[in-house]
């Protein structure tokens, strides 16, 4: 019992240990970002990782940083949406289960049981790509909820990311 906890604890710490750095993706469909410039003004940006959240906060950040470069104060997002072909099944979560048997002395029974998949050392999901078309501008910033503060985006998510 005690090699089995042992294990555990080294897996999940292993897993948290895994988690890529912030930053550019070093080819297509590898962890982390790209950025196309569309027009003045408009971006498509990406962000790769196995982590579907870490994925939409990470794109986020990067719009804020893009929109900071080229000199603005605020972006909107005018279309997002997960990749499919990058999306895979969640790994792990709870899952019930029906099952029938007959015993030794031909009787049926029914069992309903419940599980959990704890990933560790990461998944088999794969990696989930958060895609965000993006538009940049200055001066007030339009009071629409797809309207997002570039500064107050890149102090909040910054310290998430890069840890």
């Amino acid at each position: 019992m005690r090699i089995l906890l042992s294990a555990l604890a080294l897996g999940l710490v292993a897993a948290c240990a895994s988690t890529a750095p912030y930053g550019p993706a070093s080819k297509p469909g590898a962890v982390g970002y790209d950025t196309i410039q569309i027009e003045n003004n408009r971006y498509r940006i990406s962000y790769t990782d196995r982590d579907p959240a870490k994925a939409h906060d990470r794109a986020l950040l990067r719009a804020a940083e893009v929109t900071l470069e080229a000199r603005q104060e605020w972006f909107e997002i005018t279309s997002a949406y997960v990749d499919e072909a990058s999306a895979g099944r969640p790994a792990g979560g709870t899952s019930i289960s029906i099952g029938g048997a007959t015993g030794s002395h031909g009787r049926s029974s029914v069992g309903v049981g419940v599980g959990f998949g704890i990933p560790l050392g990461g998944s088999s999901a794969g990696p989930v790509t958060e895609v965000l078309e993006i538009v940049t501008g200055s001066g007030e910033k339009p009071d629409r909820p797809s309207v997002y503060d570039a500064r107050s985006v890149d102090i909040n998510l910054r310290s998430a990311a890069v840890s």
